[in-house]
């Protein structure tokens, strides 16, 4: 094994399930296009070099967030192999990316009646149906934690869930009564095992069997845009900001390591009625 393929080994040890293999995917496109330009893809390589892989990635078509994204696993490649001294130094560090403006997610999620209009559709297709909607779209749990809900998570108190999130990351969060009542007509008399089941087959959902139940109640809803999980997310999200939630507390439902992307699903940052000038004019007015 080579220098180059032992740190890809040691670098991808450190992530699991979805984010292994976008990570192993980044990195196989790097070592492709180190084969094809006659280079290590790790000993001797310059900033330059990282920058001319960035144009090419460019010139592939790829918009500017997605070059950025496909530099996550080259730039952390190169970070461990310096950390574990397999380099001197780390080329990749002042390599420049694409400036890319997030001032709003640009998830098509839901607004306020269309959020409510999929949570009672959902409830007349199956329970299970009705329970996965709330999960997504009142606790704004992710596609694959939502399918990993266990009756085990909940039943014990009946006012709390606890789930493994990203990076596996516990985390407990209240189970309101319109929530309850949906994971218990769901629940049914079963005491353990997976929540959300297959209503045909009776087996647990996956990943893929989330977003088919979600476009499922969006077609049925008439929402005529394409819905999904993350969808639900980002409704759970803006919808409570919208309602008034501090942005702190907002965080702590979206379970975002930093305020600045939660910030990202704001869209009533770009309402002037509610621009911080109205309220420092009162203020120095007295009024």
């Amino acid at each position: 094994m080579s220098r180059a393929q032992l740190a890809a080994v040691s670098f991808l040890a450190r992530y699991a399930g979805r984010t292994h293999s976008l990570y192993a995917f980044q990195l196989r496109e790097w070592f492709a296009w180190c084969e094809i330009s006659g280079l290590d893809p790790l000993l001797g390589i310059q900033r330059a070099h990282i920058e001319l892989y960035i144009r090419h990635l460019g010139e592939r078509g790829l918009m500017d967030s997605s070059v950025v994204t496909m530099m996550h696993a080259v730039r952390g490649y190169f970070r461990f192999a310096h950390i574990d001294g397999l380099i001197t130094a780390d080329p990749a560090v002042y390599a420049r990316l694409p400036k890319i403006h997030r001032d709003e997610s640009r998830t098509q999620g839901l607004d306020r009646l269309e959020l409510i209009r999929f949570l009672q559709v959902a409830q007349t297709i199956t329970v299970h149906h009705g329970a996965l909607a709330y999960l997504l779209g009142i606790n704004a749990l992710r596609a694959s934690e939502a399918a990993a809900v266990r009756i085990e998570d909940y039943a014990d108190t009946l006012r709390v869930l606890h789930v493994i999130g990203k990076g596996n990351k516990p985390a407990t969060m209240p189970v309101t009564v319109p929530v309850l009542r949906a994971l218990e007509a769901c629940r049914g008399q079963r005491t353990s095992g997976h929540l959300v089941l297959r209503p045909v087959s009776g087996k647990p959902i996956d990943r893929r069997d989330v977003y088919r139940m979600v476009a499922r109640i969006a077609k049925t809803a008439g929402i005529p845009r394409h819905i999904s999980p993350h969808s639900l997310r980002h409704a759970a999200i803006t919808n409570a900001l919208d309602a008034g939630v501090p942005l702190r507390d907002a965080q702590i439902l979206a379970r975002h390591a930093d305020p600045r992307t939660t910030e990202h699903y704001d869209r009533a940052r770009g309402n002037l009625d509610r621009h911080g000038v109205h309220f420092l004019t009162a203020y120095v007015a007295g009024v």
